[in-house]
């Protein structure tokens, strides 16, 4: 027997003896997130049926993914009206984001586990004609089923970083068939494209297309929004927002937002944490640091007094975006690897990071380097650059400017994906 073959066996009898785990974890974030008991049925590849089929889909893992796929999927529904279109999420966040972006026009359902049987009942309900997962997700059973079932398969903005490459080299037997032959792979960059030819990838299916994160659309209304916001909220105040924050870097910004408040004593900070479940602990550590809260869920008009403004909804942080003058992404003071830089940029806010941004390295060191964003470790390296920010609006414009005109010097990856895409949307009947 092939050791292929082996290798995939040993997988498949590994992935069955987790599901325990499985679902231990499941309860766990349960307890803080409740959503994670609803729709289990769908993780082991049970859910909703499209009402026509096959159909197109594509998996983006959370919320930030969801967010960069919403110029392909609008484009695909614009495109192909009769196809209908499901999209896949981990996490009950992307598919809230899910919802709020696009209502009932698209079937949402949580992506099953890699067990094989999850895997093909997924297949069964959805039936794909084509399979795009965003960025880089390597399963072995869902790349086998889509082989086995002669589904085409993309990778859209595809990523590789160099510390993953040594472990996906590890079980490249069991992608090895596949990769060589039935996926599409458009790279984020030519060093992207480079290690997974590395890894086996057919040269010829394996192109260079950008990142579609530059190819961000703003909502068409979100500026007044943010502007409305900010005259309820803060109408001749300084505001920066400190949006997608996970715990442990509360605390680091709510103590730099004191340092703020000594030089700019009227100063608001927007505050946005990243999981909903994490919100009324983050309202307690407002009320630990002595600061005056209020929140956006209570519907309450801040008083002068009040010097944090929690965002404790969802779907609204870009609205928060546009209500600040100075944008901190979260995700960055932890090792999380940093959230999305370009949703500020768009909106000509400049951005203040923490050291890790490994999740999209190359778009930070972008921003830095046309100067529409600067790296703070600590406290007193946040309150510095916003107190910089607060003190000198010409700045503020030209780095909010050099945000933007990164952002359109690197489009266009949405339309050289598409190209790519096309040629396998199955017929619409349209």
């Amino acid at each position: 027997m092939r050791r292929t073959s082996w290798l995939r066996i040993v997988y498949i009898l590994l992935s069955y003896l987790l599901v325990p785990l499985l679902l231990v974890h499941l309860y766990w974030r349960s307890l803080s997130a409740p959503a994670y008991r609803q729709r289990i049925g769908e993780r082991f590849g049970s859910g909703p049926v499209p009402r026509r089929r096959p159909s197109i889909w594509v998996h983006a893992v959370s919320v930030g993914e969801v967010q960069a796929a919403a110029p392909l999927v609008r484009a695909l529904l614009k495109r192909h009206p009769g196809v209908p279109l499901v999209i896949t999420t981990m996490t009950p966040t992307g598919s809230e984001r899910v919802r709020l972006l696009f209502g009932d026009t698209v079937v949402h359902s949580y992506v099953p586990y890699d067990l094989a049987a999850a895997v093909r009942r997924f297949f069964d309900r959805v039936q794909p004609s084509l399979a795009i997962i965003m960025e880089t997700e390597l399963w072995p059973n869902l790349y086998h089923e889509c082989g086995r079932r002669q589904v085409p398969l993309v990778l859209a903005s595809a990523r590789i970083s160099p510390r993953s490459l040594a472990r996906y080299q590890r079980l490249m037997p069991l992608f090895r068939d596949t990769l060589a032959n039935g996926i599409v792979i458009a790279a984020q960059t030519p060093a992207d494209a480079e290690r997974f030819r590395a890894l086996g990838a057919n040269p010829a299916h394996t192109h260079v297309t950008g990142n579609i994160k530059f190819d961000f659309e703003l909502p068409g209304d979100v500026v007044m929004a943010g502007r409305a916001l900010r005259k309820l909220q803060a109408a001749d105040r300084p505001v920066w927002v400190a949006a997608s924050t996970h715990e442990g870097e509360e605390a680091v910004l709510l103590a730099a937002h004191v340092l703020v408040r000594k030089q700019h004593p009227q100063a608001m900070l927007l505050l946005v944490p990243r999981h909903p479940e994490r919100f009324s602990a983050v309202a307690g550590l407002v009320v630990d640091c002595g600061l005056a809260c209020v929140t956006r869920s209570s519907a309450a008009v801040a008083g002068p007094h009040d010097a944090v403004f929690l965002g404790d909804t969802m779907g609204e942080l870009m609205t928060f975006y546009a209500a600040a003058d100075v944008a901190f992404v979260g995700g960055s003071l932890s090792a999380i690897g940093g959230h999305n830089l370009l949703e500020p940029a768009a909106l000509g806010i400049p951005v203040i990071t923490g050291p890790h941004n490994e999740n999209a390295a190359d778009i930070c060191a972008l921003l830095v380097a046309r100067g529409a964003a600067s790296v703070a470790g600590d406290a007193a390296g946040v309150a510095a650059e916003v107190c910089r920010l607060f003190g000198d609006p010409a700045e503020r414009q030209r780095r909010g400017a050099a945000g933007q005109a990164a952002l359109a010097d690197n489009s266009g990856a949405l339309q050289r994906l598409l190209r790519l895409v096309e040629p396998l949307v199955p017929g619409d009947g349209s």
